[in-house]
C-alpha cells in the first residue's frame, strides 16, 4: 500500500511539474508544459555564458583573479565529486565532469575572453552536449519501463548492498513483489537474506513480514516480497467447508495468507500437473492453536466425497468428537493405536497390488469409482471389470508424542515411506517434531508441514532451512498468535512457502455446523472398499468395524455398562440361579459354630494342569480378540495370573509359543505380540 502511494504522488509531482503555471495555449502550451523540465541544463548554459562575458570585463588583465577563478574551478569540482557520493557512480561522474567543464571554460572565459581562440566553439559546441546529456538522462529516469538503476539506492545503502539493484515493483492489494539484481561478483543470495532483518527495520515492519525468494538459476537474484499490513490480525471464525461433496484430489482450504489470499494444501498427488501425493506434519507449541489447524485440516477431508480417515487421538478425541461419527476408525490410543498402526502397515500392500493391477500408478479420484472402464481393468482379457473403487486413506495420529513413546521413535517409519504410492496420506500431529520425539528417516519422510508458533529454537525442527533464510519466523509468534503459521507442502508456490497465513477460529457457534459435517460424511461419504476393510480385519479384527451409521459407536466399556443397565431394567434385579429360592425377606438364620473361621489368607487354591493351563491361555488369546485388544504382552496377563496361580514368565513362554504356531505376530515393540484373528491364522 505505502509503495502504490508513493507511485501514485510521485505520478501526480511529475504532472504538476509538467503542468505548471504557463498561460500559453493550445499545441504551444502543451509544448512549453512538456519543455519545462528539460530547461534548467540550458538554463545553466546561458548563465555560464553570460557569467563568462561579465567576468572577462572586469578580471581580464588581474593575475590574482587568474588564480582565484582556478582555485574556485577546482575546489567546486571536487566538492561535488564528494557531495554525490550518496548518488549512483553513474549520476556521481556525470555531475563531476559538467561541472568541470563549466567551471574550467569560464576561468577561460574571464580570463582570455568567450570570443578568444576555441574558447567560443567549445561553449556553442561543448555546452549543447551537456545540456542534452541532462536530458536524455531525465528522459531515461522517467521512463516507467526502464529496469536500469535502483529506485531505493538510499535503502540498499544502509543494508549494505548499495551496488544492487532493484527492478520494477509489482503491486497487489498488501504485497508488492519486485526483482533484485545484487552485484556480481561481490554479492550472494546469502548477502540479502541475512539483510531482511535490516530491511524491516528500514520500512519499520515486523521481520516476517519482508521476504526474499532466491532464483534457482542464478546465486544474484531473486524477489523481494514485502507485505506493509497484517491482514492476519483479525480472528476468521470457521463457517464451514469450502467444497463439501468435492473430491479430496481438489485443494482443501484451511485459512488465508497475510495478503488475503486462501491458505491451501493438496493430499493426493496429480500426475498432469506433476505434483506428489504427500504426507503432512502439524507442529506448534501449546496454546499456538494446532487443535484449530487440525480441525480446519480435518473438516475439509471429511467433507469429500472419496477419502476415509482413520484416527487415533490419546486425548479421547477431547477436540473432535463432535467429527467422531464421520470418521472410518476411532482410536482412543495405546493398544488400540497399535493396533491401527499395524492395520495401515498391511492396508499398504494390499492397496498397492489394486491399484497396480487395475492400471494405475498413483491414487487418482478415478480409482475411487466402480470400476468400468477397460483402461483400469484387472481382467486378463482387457474387458471391464466392475471392482468396487478404493476411496482415498488418510491415517491421522494425533498428539503423536504419545504413540512414539509408547511404540518407538520409528513407529511411522514404514507408513512415511511407502504409504504414498498405496493412497495413503499420514498425518502426524505434535507439539515438537525434534530428533528425541521421532526418527530423522520418519521426519525426512513428512514433506508437507503446517508449523504454527514455537520456540524460537525449534524452528529448525519444523521447517527446512531454506524457508527459514527466506524469512519465515515462526518463533517470532510462539503461542501468542494463536492460529499463525507456515504451510510448506507439494502444490503450493515456492514463493508462498515464507509467507505467513493463518487458520481459522472454532468456537462453540462452529459444532452445530461440525455436528452437520459428521452426519453427512455418515450418508454420504466414501466407506471402505473390500481390500482396505479386509487387510484392516486381517490385523485389527473385530476392533475394526468401519465407520457406523446409527451415530458415534462408543468405546466397548461403555456398551457394557449400558447393556447391563438395559438388562436390569428388562429382567429386574440380577439373581443366582442357586439363590431363587432366598426369600430375601425372611430372617437371617442362627450362628453355628465355624461361621467365624476366616477365609482370607488361606491357601489361593490349585494350579491348573499344564494342559489346561495352555487351553486358559487359548481362551484368552480369544477373550481379548473378541475385545479387540489385538496387541498384547505379559502385563496384560497380570490378572489372568494371579486369578490361574501361573507366572509372569510363564506366560511370556507361551506367547513366544502362539508366535511360532502362528498364532501371533511380534511387532516393533518388544515383549508386543499382534494376535492373529483366529479364521486367518496360520
Amino acid at each position: 500500500m505505502a509503495e502504490r502511494n508513493a507511485q501514485q504522488q510521485l505520478a501526480e509531482l511529475l504532472e504538476v511539474q509538467l503542468q505548471g503555471g504557463s498561460d500559453a495555449g493550445g499545441v504551444g502550451k502543451y509544448l512549453l508544459h512538456r519543455l519545462k523540465p528539460h530547461l534548467p541544463p540550458w538554463l545553466g548554459w546561458a548563465g555560464t555564458g553570460l557569467a563568462g562575458v561579465l567576468g572577462h570585463a572586469r578580471w581580464a588583465d588581474n593575475p590574482g583573479a587568474a588564480v582565484g577563478l582556478t582555485l574556485a574551478s577546482v575546489a567546486l569540482s571536487g566538492g561535488t565529486w564528494l557531495i554525490g557520493k550518496n548518488t549512483s557512480q553513474q549520476r556521481r561522474l556525470h555531475s563531476a565532469i559538467t561541472v568541470a567543464a563549466g567551471s574550467a571554460w569560464l576561468t577561460a572565459a574571464c580570463l582570455a575572453g568567450p570570443t578568444a581562440g576555441p574558447v567560443d566553439d567549445l561553449y556553442l559546441m561543448g555546452g549543447p552536449v551537456l545540456a542534452l546529456s541532462w536530458n536524455v538522462r531525465m528522459v531515461l529516469r522517467h521512463n516507467p519501463d526502464a529496469t536500469g538503476e535502483s529506485s531505493d539506492k538510499g535503502l540498499m545503502e544502509k543494508i549494505g548492498l548499495a551496488r544492487a539493484q532493484i527492478g520494477t515493483a509489482k503491486v497487489e492489494p498488501n504485497r508488492v513483489t519486485a526483482p533484485v539484481a545484487l552485484q556480481a561478483g561481490t554479492q550472494t543470495n546469502d548477502d540479502m537474506t541475512k539483510a531482511l532483518g535490516n530491511i524491516a527495520s528500514a520500512l519499520d515492519l515486523p521481520k516476517n513480514a519482508v521476504r526474499y525468494t532466491p532464483d534457482p538459476g542464478s546465486e544474484r537474484r531473486g524477489e523481494l516480497v514485502i507485505v506493509p499490513e497484517d491482514m492476519l490480525a483479525d480472528v476468521v471464525e470457521w463457517a464451514g467447508p469450502s467444497n463439501l461433496g468435492g473430491s479430496i484430489a481438489e485443494p482443501l482450504v484451511i485459512g488465508c495468507y497475510d495478503d488475503g489470499a486462501a491458505l491451501v494444501m493438496w493430499l493426493p498427488g496429480d500426475p498432469d500437473a506433476g505434483r506428489n501425493s504427500t504426507h503432512g506434519l502439524i507442529a506448534g507449541q501449546s496454546g499456538s492453536g494446532k487443535g484449530d489447524a487440525a480441525l480446519n485440516l480435518l473438516t475439509e477431508i471429511l467433507s469429500r466425497r472419496d477419502v476415509i480417515v482413520w484416527f487415533s487421538d490419546p486425548k479421547m478425541f477431547q477436540d473432535f468428537a463432535t467429527l467422531r461419527p464421520g470418521l472410518d476408525w476411532a482410536a482412543e490410543g495405546g493398544t488400540s493405536t497399535e493396533v491401527m498402526v499395524a492395520a495401515v502397515e498391511a492396508a499398504i500392500p494390499a492397496r498397492t497390488r489394486w491399484l497396480g493391477a487395475h492400471g494405475y500408478r498413483q491414487w487418482i479420484p478415478a480409482a475411487a469409482q466402480q470400476q468400468n472402464s477397460p483402461e483400469h481393468t484387472c481382467r486378463p482379457d482387457g474387458t471391464a471389470c466392475g471392482c468396487e473403487g478404493m476411496p482415498f486413506l488418510v491415517a491421522w495420529f494425533e498428539e503423536a508424542a504419545n504413540t512414539l513413546r509408547n511404540m518407538g521413535d520409528d513407529a511411522f517409519t514404514g507408513i512415511a515411506q511407502e504409504a504414498r504410492s498405496a493412497g495413503i496420506s499420514l498425518i502426524v500431529s505434535l507439539q515438537r517434531p525434534s530428533y528425541d520425539q521421532m526418527s530423522t528417516s520418519t521426519r525426512a519422510s513428512l514433506p508437507s508441514v503446517i508449523a504454527l508458533g514455537c520456540d524460537a529454537r525449534d524452528e529448525g525442527f519444523s521447517l527446512p532451512d531454506e524457508v527459514l533464510a527466506a524469512g519465515a519466523h515462526p518463533g517470532a509468534w510462539a503461542n501468542r498468535r494463536p492460529g499463525y503459521c507456515y504451510v510448506v507442502s507439494p502444490g503450493i508456490p515456492e514463493d508462498r512457502y515464507s509467507s505467513p497465513g493463518r487458520t481459522r477460529r472454532f468456537t462453540h457457534r462452529a459444532v452445530p455446523v461440525m455436528e452437520l459435517l459428521a452426519t453427512w460424511a455418515q450418508r454420504n461419504g466414501a466407506t471402505a472398499d473390500p481390500v482396505t476393510a479386509g487387510a484392516a480385519s486381517s490385523v485389527a479384527g473385530r476392533a475394526y468395524t468401519g465407520r457406523t451409521t446409527a451415530g458415534t459407536e462408543q468405546p466397548a466399556a461403555l456398551r457394557a455398562v449400558e447393556q447391563e443397565e438395559d438388562d436390569m431394567e428388562q429382567a429386574g434385579p440380577l439373581v443366582d440361579p442357586e439363590d431363587v429360592h432366598i426369600d430375601p425377606e425372611a430372617a437371617l438364620p442362627e450362628p453355628h459354630e465355624g461361621d467365624d473361621t476366616p477365609i482370607f489368607g488361606q491357601e489361593a487354591g490349585h494350579k491348573p494342569s499344564p494342559e489346561e493351563a495352555r487351553r486358559l491361555f487359548a481362551q484368552v488369546l480369544e477373550d481379548f480378540e473378541r475385545e479387540g485388544r489385538m496387541i498384547v504382552g505379559p502385563k496384560d496377563f497380570t490378572d489372568w495370573c494371579d486369578r490361574h496361580n501361573l507366572s509372569r514368565s510363564w506366560v511370556s513362554l507361551r506367547l513366544k509359543e502362539a508366535a511360532q504356531e502362528g498364532r501371533l505376530e511380534a511387532t516393533n515393540t518388544t515383549g508386543r505380540w499382534r494376535i492373529i484373528p483366529a479364521l486367518t491364522a496360520a
